[in-house]
């Protein structure tokens, strides 16, 4: 995997993060999801670099990055930390503006990041979420019990830690499972590597991440919503036709609360598009991009 892509880590400020860099043309940064690593966009990053400097990274607390302490607020693991991680990680590489596609919960810290650094993005695409605090606030039966993680994982340390702990291979099996609709979706070899990167520390480091969604980052959320900021560039907005939030929301209009410049469409697959459906994912990526 990423054969032809430079593999580096970023000493930033306080933190390291792990990427790969590949390709030629306007920088083009992909943030994975929960519980996966960068390792997700193998199947298309080499399409894209063939039109883009791809950087596809690990977020902090995530495959091979930093799994920095943590604090009572939850703020090192909050949306606005990770984004600025990635912020600085593309201005060492040289580039001040870039194109951002997000997965999962990097598309929650590409939405963050996009409102922090609004000169920074030129476009963005967000791949099988609802804004985070539309599905907060308007939790149901429905969310809960496909989404049930999003309530374990924010319970007190280390309840959550503890219990995934005693046998993480069984959890991450379950779960991907749960999310996807294609068992033959994932390579051998980007299936090893997501067990082999979910760590205690990782553990830890995604619940701390969850942690933030449900405080902290409902809190910055809040007061852009009170001082009606909204993302300037354009947005795309991909969701799996076989998953929950293309099911549940009403995406398209559920972005537009947060965007001035929202397009976007479902693609036959479950939760992880880059694996499940990438040649529909990458046609629409270059068409919006």
């Amino acid at each position: 995997m990423f054969e032809a892509f430079e593999k580096s880590v970023a000493q930033l400020e306080d933190i390291s993060i792990n990427f790969v860099k590949g390709g030629s043309g306007p920088p083009l940064l992909l943030l994975h999801g929960y519980p996966q690593t960068h390792v997700i966009w193998h199947k298309i990053a080499p399409a894209l670099a063939k039109h883009f400097t791809v950087v596809a990274s690990d977020l902090r607390g995530y495959g091979d990055s930093s799994k920095p302490n943590t604090t009572t607020d939850h703020a090192p693991y909050s949306k606005r930390a990770s984004a600025k991680d990635q912020v600085q990680l593309m201005t060492s590489l040289g580039f001040e503006q870039f194109y951002l596609v997000g997965h999962d919960r990097g598309g929650r810290v590409g939405h963050r990041l996009a409102l922090d650094f609004p000169d920074k993005v030129l476009k963005i695409a967000v791949l099988d979420i609802a804004p985070t605090y539309h599905m907060y606030k308007s939790t149901d039966m429905q969310f809960a019990t496909g989404y049930y993680h999003w309530f374990f994982l924010i319970q007190p340390f280390d309840l959550p830690e503890r219990l995934i702990g005693a046998d993480p291979a069984f959890y991450m099996e379950r779960k991907v499972g749960q999310w996807g609709r294609n068992s033959n979706a994932f390579t051998k070899e980007a299936y090893a590597e997501y067990i082999r990167c979910f760590t205690p520390e990782t553990i830890h480091a995604s619940c701390e991440d969850y942690r933030a969604s449900a405080t902290i980052d409902i809190e910055h959320d809040q007061e852009d919503i009170n001082k009606g900021k909204k993302i300037q560039c354009p947005l795309l907005a991909l969701w799996g036709q076989k998953g929950l939030v293309g099911n549940k929301y009403h995406v398209i209009e559920e972005w537009k609360k947060w965007a001035d410049d929202v397009q976007g469409r479902g693609l036959p697959c479950g939760h992880y598009l880059p694996e499940e459906a990438p040649e529909e994912t990458l046609k629409a990526l270059l068409e919006f991009l």
